[in-house]
């Protein structure tokens, strides 16, 4: 259904180091990148599927209320990989990895990257 994703940055170096670390537990590395925008996807896959980016109108990255990123995880030792590195990148918590209460075994961690805009990873399998 969905083609790819944007989010915006102010900061594509401090960027750069949050989703590269944050992304790699889920498998999905830097694929592309030049001065306005970064592009991650999964090896196996034709294109970026996410892009991190300088806004096309220059004007500063804002984030959107109530809006989210969430990222399927294989296991819930990679959403817990992935709410770590976020942390030690520059992120900040959202909500640490445990089961929530959408289904017996929604298995969630929520952070914020360092300009704000909020991701989660998600494991929907039993442990």
């Amino acid at each position: 259904m969905l083609l790819y994703l944007t989010i915006g940055t102010n900061d594509l170096d401090r960027a750069q180091l949050f989703y590269d670390a944050a992304l790699a537990p889920l498998g999905l590395k830097r694929r592309k990148q030049d001065d306005v925008e970064i592009g991650y996807g999964a090896e196996s896959d034709s294109r970026c599927r996410l892009w991190v980016v300088s806004p096309y109108d220059r004007k500063p990255a804002t984030i959107g209320n109530g809006s989210m990123v969430a990222l399927e995880a294989e296991s819930r030792a990679v959403v817990d990989a992935f709410y770590q590195a976020a942390l030690a990148n520059g992120g900040t918590d959202e909500g640490g990895p445990g089961l929530r209460p959408f289904h017996a075994h929604f298995y969630a961690a929520y952070v914020r990257d360092p300009d704000g805009n909020k991701l989660s990873a998600v494991c929907e399998r039993p442990e």
